[in-house]
């Protein structure tokens, strides 16, 4: 009996420390598991914080059922097109702009049928907002594939590239400026040897000749012609000068009141003798004193008439200022060849020349446009091609 006591005893105790053991083993297993939670947690929590530092959405697709759904969007902006949970692969790519959307169709069933593992694209989308859109880059790889080899899912990422587009515009347009720049400058150069050998040749031509001239009218009139080529020769190398100036900042305002009717009076009656066309003032009052520099306002108001008088061959050109507030619009109006629409934008620019029979530096309207800066103004032309060209600056009166 005592026996039977001491086994029952003894099973009973080995029972309590299996008991015991399984409770420590299931506790160990329970600390485990929750570590693996908690890491899970911890990465989970990473992985969201990469994306929100990345702004990134993503996404995958199943290739089978040709189905795309989003399951993070932490991009950039309140417009992003974001596609319900297992939309067609095809609806979303209607959702892109039409010149991206068989490429991008493409590239989408490549990776979904294996061909490529990689998918990488830039693409517009329309925005949810009506008529806008915004540019996405995608990145794609398959992560799972069936006993066949077959992608049985592919996971992606994308994010909103709008202002490395536009950056990318601007390097684009500043590159074609720069080039373009380059060429201009290059015929500049070219030009600027017949520009100035032009009238020098005639001046040392016509010296030359002259002490061989015994008759007094012929003789004024070589002179006459000398005299008009040092002009001609003077208000190249004062371009030049001028345009060395206002890229160097070396020129200071000497600001004044300048009387705009008789600086447009004195102006009209020496470019007269140069010119067939007759020049005219429209002076709408008697006097007008605008507080500027006038060596500055005297040179812009002679390359606008120099640029008249070379492209006007009959009629008139009118030089002239209407008040508009506390501005003061000066103009210069003529009857000449005009401008076509698609160049008067880029007229003011440095060494463009629109015809390059006439002679010019291509610098005239350029300086015109900087020293209006310089003095808190603004430049513009108004043309009809065939028709003539007011060409005008408005400057503030005081």
């Amino acid at each position: 009996m005592v026996i039977l006591l001491w086994i029952a005893g003894g099973l009973i105790f080995l029972a309590l420390i299996g008991m015991i053991y399984r409770q420590v083993a299931q506790r160990k297993l329970l600390e485990k598991d929750l570590l693996e939670i908690e890491k899970m947690l911890q990465t989970n929590v990473e992985y969201e914080f990469v994306l929100k530092a990345m702004r990134l959405a993503t996404w995958h697709l199943d290739p089978k059922m040709r189905s795309v759904t989003f399951d993070n969007d932490f991009r950039e902006n309140n417009d992003n097109y974001v596609p319900q949970a297992g939309t067609n692969i095809d609806d979303w790519i209607m959702q892109m702009i039409p010149v991206d959307q068989a490429r991008v169709k493409k590239a989408l069933d490549d990776i979904c049928q294996g061909l490529t593992d990689i998918f990488y694209q830039q693409y517009q989308v329309k925005s949810v907002h009506q008529g806008k859109t915004y540019w996405e880059e995608s990145y794609a790889t398959i992560v799972e594939r069936d006993a066949e080899g077959t992608p049985t899912k592919v996971v992606g990422a994308s994010m909103r590239i709008d202002g490395r587009k536009e950056m990318e515009s601007a390097l684009i347009l500043a590159r074609n400026k720069a080039e373009e720049s380059d060429r201009l400058k290059t015929a500049f150069i070219a030009n600027m040897g017949h520009e100035i050998r032009t009238p020098l040749n005639a001046i040392v031509g016509f010296a030359d000749l002259l002490p061989m001239v015994q008759d007094e009218d012929d003789r004024n009139n070589i002179i006459n012609e000398i005299r008009l080529n040092n002009q001609k020769l003077l208000r190249i190398v004062e371009g030049l000068v001028s345009m060395a100036e206002i890229e160097a900042g070396a020129h200071s305002l000497a600001l004044a009141a300048v009387d705009l009717n008789s600086l447009f009076m004195e102006i009209a009656q020496f470019y007269q003798p140069s010119t067939n066309v007759s020049i005219l003032t429209h002076l709408p009052q008697d006097e007008l004193l605008v507080h500027t520099d006038q060596t500055v306002l005297r040179e812009i108001v002679d390359n606008l008439m120099q640029n008249a008088i070379k492209f006007t061959f009959e009629g008139t050109i009118t030089l002239g200022y209407d008040i508009e507030g506390d501005q003061v619009r000066i103009w210069v109006s003529d009857t000449g060849m005009g401008i076509a629409e698609k160049d008067q934008d880029r007229i003011f620019e440095r060494f463009v020349k629109l015809d390059e029979y006439i002679p010019g530096t291509g610098l005239g309207l350029s300086v015109v446009k900087s020293h209006a800066a310089n003095l808190g103004g603004t430049t513009g032309v108004e043309s009809t091609l065939g028709k003539g060209s007011r060409f005008w600056v408005l400057l503030p009166i005081m």
